[in-house]
């Protein structure tokens, strides 16, 4: 994939996810919740999304995935991120996939006002800002999982 395919993708907006996004245990996190889901699009992109939630450490991420490509766009809340540069940028932050360097820096997005606290609204902004459409409904995650572990 090169820049221009990238630009061409992201600004696609026949993107779909058809079905609810349901969070589950992670399995590699007990504390935590997670999904996967397919995205559709007039262009058969080969991507799906993924969701990390952990409301005791207060950690979010939503990452799209090519399937060929890897991670090409994500969006964390939670946790500061060093770029090669040396700046830090702070605990929300975004990543876009950029030719020959992959999603390795960060900026901070203005579009991203929702909080961790608030995982479905953060969900919705960060969908309509990635021209993607989801015609699902998203629960929220349980506040805590703690409880369940006893």
């Amino acid at each position: 994939m090169n820049q221009d395919e990238y630009e061409a993708l992201m600004s696609d907006t026949t993107k779909l996810i058809e079905r609810d996004v349901v969070w589950n245990v992670d399995a590699s996190h007990p504390a935590a919740f997670s999904f996967r889901t397919e995205i559709l699009s007039d262009a058969n992109y080969p991507l799906f999304i993924k969701g990390y939630f952990n409301p005791n450490s207060r950690k979010l991420t939503f990452s799209l995935l090519h399937r060929a490509q890897g991670c090409i766009y994500r969006l964390d809340l939670g946790i500061e991120h060093p770029n090669q540069d040396g700046t830090r940028v702070g605990e929300t932050h975004k990543h876009r996939w950029l030719e020959g360097h992959g999603i390795k820096d960060a900026y901070v997005p203005m579009d991203i006002t929702a909080t961790v606290d608030d995982p479905v609204e953060v969900w919705e902004q960060f969908c309509a800002e990635a021209w993607l459409t989801h015609a699902g409904t998203m629960d929220t995650p349980p506040a805590d999982q703690l409880d369940m572990m006893l």
